[in-house]
């Protein structure tokens, strides 16, 4: 019996525990694999910011007149005023290479003018990325610096006449260094690969101009020919990357070391553009595979035990009952005993498993909260844009009703039908904004149209009238441009020109005599809206990030309003920044005119 009792005890355990341990398993790898999928989304952001923040630069070079000047050959153009103006720029915007070139592909004007490496007067007009733009409009290729061998992006915009000849190109350079320190200082290696599979950016050194899979002869040629390599790049890396958009584990070796990784991957804002990422197990589903397994052969042997205890004293009753009379009060005594010890011991057993149940609920509520953190980090930045553009309209919607109110107990429907009509439209307002939430989670472009920048102000001040009024803010307003068309959206200038003029109010706090000054100014195919004050400023120490998410100055601010303006703005094909100013603060709008 007791032979059979230890055989099913076996047969139970390694059942149970091989059945549990494959779903933790299968638990543990999904965990990891939704933390895989988020980092990679982070990664994927961060380099997506990286980028936008270097693409608006040629754009805005590409309509410089003093540019346009030196490559036409006027006669009071200064190239050495470019060459300290691109030289600047660099420095502020951090990238690697600002330069010039003429049609016919000779430098003209570059930042690195001082050094011996300068590109000025070199001849680029072979290089992908000028013939690119000079016959599209605009180019970007990744590829070894023929001068500095640092591998980087080159950005490049078309320089045109006002006939709309072409006259040159302006590139930007921007290298990676940074970015790849950054995700190799997180201990996850990742990579990014172009549409042919070549890898560009990544945070192992070892690993950039290989590719994911080995490339035919014809292909291989091509692209050592535009990516000017040499002949030992192009070779596949030593793993395997897996097809598809779903995580799994695979193994691949850093270090010299081979190790299991899962594999995640996210798009990126440059169309073909993949960013693939291996973040590490640590041995995570080992681990809980084993403890499963252990806390399923625990339970088991405890159940068998405790009915291996109840049989033997089955058995011990029997022997008892068959004893004679003269020794039952000792045998009885004996029992007594061991029932205490017995109970002692299930007293402990119990107290054991609760202990395990109660680690066991900790670890499925620490598992939710690192899900929860997952999915905020992902949506936080929409549902915080959602608050800032409907709390604005649903403020003002209440102020109006309160209005017409008022105006239809005094008895006056007339006058009530102006703010029952302005009701109406911040009603379509806040239809046009969840229509614009739809759209962006369908990945859809909002259309552009003609905007009146004067009416959109209007519209704005309709909203801000009472708080400015509030604050004692005086509003000082350049009239004298009455008609200013520009390309963009309605409701989002509005939105733009209310966030601004927000932060103004709030900065002028505690200022004797504050004032907001709103100024259009036409700049041939561009207008500029203007908003200053003459509060205390932006603090220094946060200028440089000031359109990073989530810094702010404010106590209780969120730090997304101005990535929010910024993100609209740059939607319009526009720029938004701080200009310098001995005073306040001053921010700039410009927009394409129509």
């Amino acid at each position: 019996m007791w032979a059979a009792l230890v055989l099913c005890w076996i047969l139970a355990v390694l059942i149970a525990a091989f059945v549990v341990g494959e779903a933790a398993r299968r638990d543990a790898t999904a965990t990891l694999a939704r933390q895989a999928e988020t980092a990679a989304a982070l990664h994927a952001a961060v380099l997506r910011s990286e980028l936008e923040k270097h693409r608006s630069l040629p754009l805005a070079l590409a309509t410089d007149p003093d540019i346009a000047d030196l490559l036409k050959g006027a006669p009071d153009a200064s190239a050495r005023a470019i060459d300290l103006k691109l030289e600047a720029l660099a420095v502020q915007t951090r990238a690697a290479a600002i330069y010039v070139i003429d049609a016919g592909g000779v430098t003209r004007a570059a930042s690195n003018w001082r050094l011996p490496t300068s590109f000025v007067g070199a001849d680029y007009g072979f290089r992908p990325y000028f013939i690119g733009a000079m016959r599209n409009g605009a180019a970007e290729f990744f590829a070894l610096g023929t001068v500095s061998g640092r591998p980087g992006l080159y950005l490049a915009r078309r320089i045109e006449d006002p006939a709309g000849r072409p006259v040159g190109v302006v590139v930007v350079k921007v290298e990676f260094d940074a970015l790849e320190a950054e995700w190799r200082a997180s201990g996850e290696p990742a990579y990014v690969a172009d549409p042919a599979g070549v890898v560009l950016i990544t945070s192992v050194p070892e690993w950039r101009f290989r590719t994911l899979r080995p490339l035919d002869a014809a292909s291989r040629r091509l692209t050592l020919t535009d990516q000017t390599l040499g002949q030992g790049a192009l070779t596949p890396l030593p793993f395997a990357t897996p097809d598809g958009e779903r995580p799994r584990l695979i193994k691949a070796p850093l270090d010299g070391v081979r190790r299991d990784w899962m594999y995640s991957q996210a798009e990126t804002a440059t169309p073909g553009w993949v960013l693939h990422l291996l973040t590490p197990t640590r041995g995570a589903i080992g681990a809980a595979v084993a403890a499963a397994r252990a806390l399923t052969a625990l339970i088991l042997t405890l159940i068998f035990g405790v009915a291996g205890v109840l049989l033997r004293r089955r058995q011990q009753a029997v022997a008892r009952e068959r004893a004679a009379q003269a020794a039952r009060i000792e045998l009885e005594r004996r029992i007594a005993e061991r029932t205490q010890d017995l109970s002692a011991a299930n007293a402990a057993l119990n107290r054991q498993i609760e202990e395990r149940q109660a680690a066991e609920a900790a670890r499925e509520v620490l598992r939710d909260e690192l899900v929860q953190a997952g999915k905020l980090a992902a949506l936080g930045q929409i549902a915080a844009g959602v608050a800032h553009e409907i709390n604005q309209p649903v403020a003002a919607i209440r102020t109006q009703a309160e209005t017409a109110a008022a105006y239809l107990e005094r008895d006056q429907p007339a006058k009530a039908a102006r703010p029952l009509h302005q009701i109406g439209e911040m009603t379509a307002r806040i239809g046009a904004i969840t229509q614009e939430l739809r759209a962006f989670s369908r990945k859809a472009e909002a259309t552009l149209q003609p905007v009146n920048l004067p009416e959109a102000i209007d519209g704005a001040l309709l909203l801000l009238g009472g708080r400015l009024k509030q604050a004692g803010v005086r509003l000082m307003r350049d009239k004298t441009v009455i008609e200013a068309d520009v390309l963009g959206q309605r409701f989002r200038l509005e939105q733009v020109i209310v966030n601004l003029m927000q932060n103004a109010v709030e900065s002028l706090e505690g200022t004797p005599e504050p004032v907001v000054t709103l100024t259009i100014v036409p700049r041939g195919t561009q207008v500029d809206l203007v908003i200053a004050d003459n509060g205390p400023g932006v603090p220094d120490e946060i200028q440089s990030q000031l359109f990073t998410p989530f810094v702010t100055s404010k106590a209780t601010g969120l730090g997304l309003g101005l990535v929010i303006c910024r993100d609209i703005v740059a939607g319009f094909g526009g720029e938004l920044i701080l200009r310098p100013s001995p005073s306040g603060a001053v921010f700039v709008v410009t927009l394409k005119a129509v």
